[in-house]
């Protein structure tokens, strides 16, 4: 079992910046694939980016490529998303996601989700 905890959010104006974090508790953590998603309002939940393991391998949605930057330190059961030059419509509701499956964008294969933390990037 892995219990997520997203902080970080907040208002930014556009071209601004946030770092997310999200804290999992389980003695595990490194065995888990880690995702970040994003659900604006009236949207469907969708892949932002995801980071293997043992941090060797991301992958982003290309939305965010160039813009965020994953990472994670597993000593302190940790994973971090650093988003600059934030645009509105990166508005959105912000998960954290631990999935034990392959490494992929899909979350059906995340099998556990933070509560989220909300980002609102103002024009």
């Amino acid at each position: 079992q892995v219990q997520l905890v997203e902080s970080g959010g907040g208002l930014v104006q556009a071209g601004g910046s946030l770092r997310l974090s999200c804290a999992a508790s389980g003695r595990t953590f490194s065995s888990y694939i880690m995702g970040w998603f994003r659900q604006a309002p009236g949207r469907e939940r969708e892949f932002a980016t995801a980071i293997s393991r043992t941090g060797g391998s991301t992958d982003y949605a290309d939305s965010v490529k160039g813009r965020f930057t994953i990472s994670r330190d597993n000593a302190k059961n940790m994973v971090y998303l650093q988003m600059n030059s934030l645009k509105p419509e990166d508005t959105a509701v912000y998960y954290c996601a631990a999935g034990s499956a392959s490494f992929t964008r899909n979350a059906n294969w995340y099998n556990y989700w933070g509560q989220g933390t909300q980002v609102t990037v103002s024009s």
